[in-house]
Order: C-alpha cells, then structure tokens, then sequence
C-alpha cells in the first residue's frame, strides 16, 4: 500500500489510465459504496486526463437508473431492490459501453435517464475518438452484467458507517436525518454488504483507493482476479 497526497493519487491514476494501449476508447470505472467519494475522485481525474490532452466522456450510473415508478417493486428500502431492480445495466451496456468496446463503432449515447426530471433521456448520439477516455462513476459497477466492459477498474473503499455520516452533511438540505438515515441503513448499506457477499468487488479491482482520509488517501495496484463461474 501507498499513502500520499491527493494530487499524488490523482497522477497516479491518470498514469495507469495512460499505460493501457487499446485500440478503442479506454472505458475506466471508478466503483465505489454511495458517500464513498467515487465522484469527486472521477471528476479530479477527468480534470487531470484533459490537462493531458486526452478527450474525456465523463459520465455516472444516476443517469442509467430506471425512472422512480419503476425501480422500487420490492419496495422503497429494499436492499435487494437497490442491487437488482436500480439499474438499467443492459441500456449502459448496450448505448454506452459496447460502442466504445473493441468491436463497437464508436457512436454513443451518455444517458438514458434524467434525474431532475425523473424520466427517460435521449441525448444526441456523439462519436468518440478512438483514444477517448471514459471516467464512469457509480455503485455496483463491477457486477457481473458490467465487469468485462472495462480496461480499469478503480474501486474506492470506505467504512461503511463512514459513508453515513458524509451522507448527513451532504444531504441535510434535501432530506431529514430520519430519512437519511434510514435509506442507508435499511437499503444502501445492505445493498453493498450483499454486493461485497456475491461479487467480491475489491478482488477485481485493478487499483483499490481507501478513501477513509481524502486528503491523505491509501492505495494499492491489486491482483485482478478473474470472475469466478456463475458471477
């Protein structure tokens, strides 16, 4: 493991990014529990890819959920619901990370799903250079529906109870700490603990972030493992 400064992460990351030689846009995940920092860490990264001169797709799971009246079958707080029912994964796959693959054609869509407006979205279809980077955020990204889609794979790990509390502070303006607290205990952090059970995340990561101390983060270049049969 190595611990350092923020900016020594980012350069870091931004190094693996430019180590890996495709012949197609290079898809980078940056996995993560909800509060963890996965979105702060792929913006910074983003930000660093460009000062590079690499075109950036930067892009996140809330815009490839499934509108509110449908992804709450099993219930509003269900942990199970949270994993299984959440996600369009086939639309992400299929408008997004296929076409940057090595046999898609390029041509893709960055959403399929808005969030303010709570409905289905239909951007405009772009092209993407051939050394495009995409930075992708969000949970449950190295699920087995996704996890041969991407050429890295950065997990961003934090104590789960840790991730309550930046949940506090950075969602008292929008919900009441009863309802905070509640969605994380009864459905976000469930929902992570049955991902960590059946999919072991860390263990496929190809660099793991512990992200307990922003400012003075740990990391480490992991051993990918391969899925195993039925994941």
């Amino acid at each position: 493991m190595v611990q350092g400064t923020r900016d020594e992460l980012i350069r870091r990351l931004a190094e693996a990014v430019g180590a890996i030689a495709v012949a197609h846009p290079t898809r980078v995940a940056v996995d993560g529990p909800p509060a963890a920092g996965k979105t702060t860490l792929a913006d910074e990264l983003a930000v660093v890819l460009r000062e590079q001169g690499r075109d950036v797709i930067r892009a996140t799971i809330d815009d490839f959920l499934f509108p509110r009246a449908q992804r709450y079958p099993r219930g509003e707080y269900s942990a199970e619901g949270c994993y299984h029912d959440a996600h369009d994964n086939d639309a992400l796959n299929r408008v997004l990370l296929d076409p940057l693959g090595p046999d898609g054609d390029r041509r893709f869509q960055p959403a399929v799903y808005d969030r303010y407006a709570d409905a289905v979205a239909s951007p405009p279809v772009t092209t993407a250079p051939a050394d495009a980077v995409l930075v992708f955020d969000g949970v449950f990204l190295l699920r087995p529906e996704l996890i041969d889609r991407w050429d890295l794979r950065i997990f961003v790990s934090t104590a789960l109870e840790k991730t309550v509390d930046r949940a506090l502070i950075r969602e008292r303006r929008a919900s009441t700490r009863a309802d905070i607290e509640r969605r994380w205990r009864e459905r976000y952090i469930p929902s992570q603990q049955l991902y960590f059970a059946t999919v072991r995340p860390t263990r496929h990561a190809d660099i793991v972030v512990h992200n307990d101390e922003p400012q003075r983060p740990v990391w480490e270049t992991a051993r990918r493992e391969a899925p195993a049969a039925g994941e």
